[in-house]
C-alpha cells in the first residue's frame, strides 16, 4: 500500500499536487514576460505565505515530480510551489535570477517570510532578475 492510500486525505492531496505540477510544467514554458504576467495575475488578493506552508508545498511538489525535484527543475518547481500555495489562499515571493558567484547559472526559487524555501543556499547567494510578490486586488 502506498502512503497516499493509508493516510487520510492523501489521495486527494496527491491528485491536487499532480495537477498543479502539470500546470506548472506548461506555465514554465512561457516567455518570461508572459510568465510574469500570469504569476502576477494569480497572486492577486492572496495573503503572504507562511514559511511552513511554502515548505510543505515544496516537499509535496518534490515528492510528486521527479522532474521538479531534479537539478534543472527549479523553474517548474518554483512555479508549482507558488501555485500550490495559491490554492490555500497564500502566495510566496517567486524569484527568477542567477547565482551571484561562480558557477553563474540561472535559477528560480521561492521565498517566504524572508527565508528561502527548500534551498541550501542563503538569500545573498542569488540575484533576482524577475520577482513576483503578492499583488493587491
Amino acid at each position: 500500500m502506498s502512503t497516499e492510500m493509508t493516510m487520510p486525505g492523501g489521495a486527494a492531496r496527491g491528485l491536487r499536487t499532480r495537477a498543479v505540477v502539470g500546470v506548472a510544467l506548461l506555465v514554465a514554458r512561457l516567455r518570461p514576460d508572459r510568465l510574469r504576467r500570469v504569476l502576477t495575475f494569480l497572486s492577486r488578493g492572496a495573503r503572504p505565505a507562511p514559511h511552513a506552508t511554502a515548505l510543505a508545498a515544496y516537499a509535496s511538489v518534490v515528492a510528486t515530480s521527479r522532474r521538479c525535484a531534479g537539478w534543472y527543475g527549479c523553474l517548474p518547481r518554483s512555479v508549482a510551489v507558488a501555485l500550490l500555495c495559491r490554492l490555500s489562499g497564500t502566495w510566496p515571493v517567486w524569484h527568477a535570477g542567477v547565482r551571484a558567484a561562480p558557477p553563474f547559472a540561472p535559477h528560480a526559487w521561492i521565498e517566504a517570510e524572508a527565508q528561502l524555501v527548500g534551498e541550501a543556499a542563503t538569500l545573498d547567494e542569488y540575484r533576482p532578475l524577475m520577482t513576483v510578490g503578492r499583488s493587491p486586488r
